[in-house]
């Protein structure tokens, strides 16, 4: 069996287990069963929703399709593999059974990866240039893909991010479910989190990036060597370039421990001036001296500060980290630039709301841990800043240490704000804190937030929401919690 599974399968009949009834399990069930596999979707949750998902699913096929709801630690009888959602922990009891049977499991980007299919200009798969980290993933894939899309190349934004990663490297071609209507890509840009690069042992990029490491989804991984060892899976059999950022050492120590291609280089990116095969600033202008002739005496102009909104530090770390990879697949410097200009960040990721009465306020609901936080303080002052909600674990001495001296102010929210009032309290005794909407959710609870951070505030503040803490507690997702922030700050100029 595990032979039969070592490149691609021979599908028709396989009976395949889905592991969950959510986007990316559905992406890889519909495909599978395009494939000619027999499909069974295994998922814990039985409830009216998922009940009308797997209704809605298994719908267009007479047979070849089950879905069983209320278990997902029994492994069904037959299983020749196992294709995870990403969410689905390693300590899953349907995995240990998998195990002591022999069954393979692999998650939606291996299954994506041994489904590519060659490109007919090139007769070879369409290339993957693949970015992680506990923050800044999103952003710097987009980024990316924008100044691939400067270039001149059919592209996308793929994996935890945007397009299905399954999708996109089946669309265009004319047997794939997913190919009407489209060309194929000529290069994916692709974000990677952890836990599908666990499920991904045969995946090797043709360059990639860790932007950094923090503790993250520990609950998931065990400890903070499994989730380093995960992110650092990324870099195996790289073909061109291995990026790293020269702030964060961890990161580069997961390149010396990666198994790549001969002539595959180590590149660095970060803030500083560089030095030979790094990326960095120089007098507001980004500049490359990895990929230009004769590195030890030129580099090469790729834009400025100016190109990049907004020019916060660490998304200017993103653009070069983005830069790099752009650089390493052939990007010339023009498109470099071209691409950074027209890109425009999503929603709630240190996002201007507006200025009133001359203090700035900024959402930043997507911090939703202390190392994305720490970022968006690095990027203002003096700050009145918004915090708290789950802490998921985390702890926050190291981030209250470094902000203290840019804070004028704290607003405390959420179920865990005793945690960050306590770090506030030990590394910045003098700084005040507020403690906001006790007992309160959504837009009454936000609304006096907003109030608090306004009495605080003066002229050439900044209200940064940058909550350090998941959202869950108070409000549906960051995404509510930002556009409810955002609503209350326009609401007081009505």
């Amino acid at each position: 069996m595990g032979e039969r599974l070592s490149t691609t399968p021979n599908w028709a009949g396989l009976p395949v287990t889905v592991a969950g009834l959510g986007v990316s399990g559905i992406s890889a069930a519909r495909v599978l069963r395009e494939l000619g596999a027999e499909v069974t979707v295994v998922d814990g949750g039985d409830s009216p929703a998922l009940r009308a998902r797997a209704a809605e699913l298994t719908a267009p096929y007479t047979s070849g399709f089950q879905v069983r709801l209320g278990d997902g630690d029994t492994l069904p009888e037959g299983t020749r593999l196992v294709v995870t959602s990403p969410g689905w922990p390693p300590s899953s009891p349907l995995f240990a059974a998998a195990d002591a049977a022999g069954v393979p499991v692999w998650g939606d980007v291996e299954l994506a990866w041994r489904l590519r299919r060659p490109l007919p200009a090139t007769g070879e798969p369409a290339p993957w240039l693949a970015v992680t980290g506990t923050n800044g993933k999103t952003t710097t894939v987009q980024m990316l893909a924008s100044i691939l899309t400067a270039a001149g190349k059919h592209t996308a934004a793929v994996g935890n991010v945007g397009v299905s990663v399954l999708d996109a490297v089946l669309a265009g071609f004319d047997d794939s479910a997913a190919g009407s209507g489209e060309q194929p890509y000529d290069v994916l840009a692709v974000e990677l989190s952890s836990y599908q690069l666990h499920w991904a042992p045969s995946l090797r990029p043709h360059s990639s990036a860790v932007l950094n490491l923090a503790p993250d989804h520990l609950d998931w991984h065990g400890s903070m060597a499994a989730y380093g060892a995960d992110k650092g899976r990324i870099y195996q059999g790289n073909q061109v370039a291995c990026v790293y950022n020269l702030a964060d050492p961890a990161t580069e120590e997961l390149v010396r421990e990666a198994d790549v291609e001969e002539g595959c280089r180590a590149i660095g990116f970060g803030l500083d001036a560089p030095a030979i095969s790094q990326f960095g600033v120089v007098d507001g202008l980004l500049v490359d001296r990895a990929f230009v002739p004769d590195r030890a005496k030129n580099a090469a102009e790729i834009g400025s500060v100016g190109d990049v909104e907004p020019p916060a530090p660490h998304n200017i770390a993103n653009a070069l980290a983005a830069a790099a990879l752009a650089r390493a697949y052939g990007v010339d410097a023009k498109a470099v630039r071209e691409g950074l200009r027209a890109f425009r960040p999503d929603a709630h990721r240190i996002a201007f709301v507006a200025e009133v009465d001359g203090v700035r306020w900024i959402d930043d609901s997507k911090a939703t841990n202390p190392h994305a936080a720490a970022a968006s303080l690095a990027a203002y002052e003096p700050i009145v800043w918004i915090a708290g909600g789950l802490a998921k674990g985390a702890t926050f001495d190291e981030l209250a240490k470094g902000a203290a001296a840019r804070l004028r102010a704290a607003v405390l929210i959420g179920e865990d704000r005793a945690l960050i009032r306590a770090a506030l309290a030990r590394h910045a005794p003098d700084v005040p804190v507020i403690e906001a909407a006790e007992g309160q959710t959504g837009a009454v609870a936000m609304a006096e937030v907003v109030r608090t951070a306004r009495g605080l505030a003066r002229s050439g503040d900044t209200v940064l929401l940058a909550p350090a803490c998941a959202s869950m507690d108070m409000f549906t997702n960051y995404g509510e919690r930002g556009d409810l922030f955002a609503e209350a700050v326009r609401g007081l100029t009505d």
